[in-house]
């Protein structure tokens, strides 16, 4: 049967009792610190991987939104009308974050942008600067981010039981 080394220090007479316990006691305590040490930078280092993963979310989500940015901004230039000169124009007013905005348009623009065939977009947050645009447009723009959508009239059916349905709104009416 084989000693363990310490038994065949005592054996020997290298070493006494006192100090082989002592050796065995100092031995534990070093495992248990080497666990606690273990531990420690076992949780470090998922903290670290947590908040790593947490970064790289945020970051992941400010590309996205960018990415959602630049589309709505390409959706805008490519669809634009050209809206006229000063001469032959209506002023429309519409509202923008509860203040009247008003934009020179032509008689045709004004007719579909009441109609709802057309919209009222927000161009850049930062001016007051708008773009009139396909309704088929801003419906698609609205699916990203709805706050570039500043004006669109819905097309309402006419109603069945409306008692004025048969009288006509004459075209030249403004208000």
């Amino acid at each position: 049967m084989a000693l363990s080394l310490q038994e065949q220090l005592l054996k020997a007479g290298l070493t006494n009792e006192k100090k082989a316990k002592k050796a065995k006691k100092n031995s534990k305590k070093t495992r248990d610190l080497k666990r606690e040490v273990k531990a420690a930078a076992e949780e470090k280092r998922q903290a670290q991987l947590q908040k790593d993963k947490a970064l790289n979310e945020e970051i992941k989500r400010q590309a996205e939104q960018k990415a959602i940015q630049a589309q709505i901004k390409q959706l805008i230039e490519m669809n634009s009308l050209e809206l006229p000169g000063s001469n032959k124009t209506v002023t429309y007013n519409f509202t923008d974050d509860n203040k009247v905005k008003t934009l020179e348009v032509s008689d045709k623009i004004q007719k579909q942008l009441a109609s709802g065939l057309l919209s009222i977009v927000r161009v850049s947050q930062a001016e007051d600067d708008y773009a009139v645009i396909p309704s088929v447009v801003s419906d698609k723009i609205a699916l990203r981010d709805e706050s570039v959508l500043v004006a669109q009239n819905q097309l309402e059916e006419p109603d069945e039981d409306d008692p004025y349905a048969d009288y006509v709104i004459p075209d030249d009416l403004m208000w």
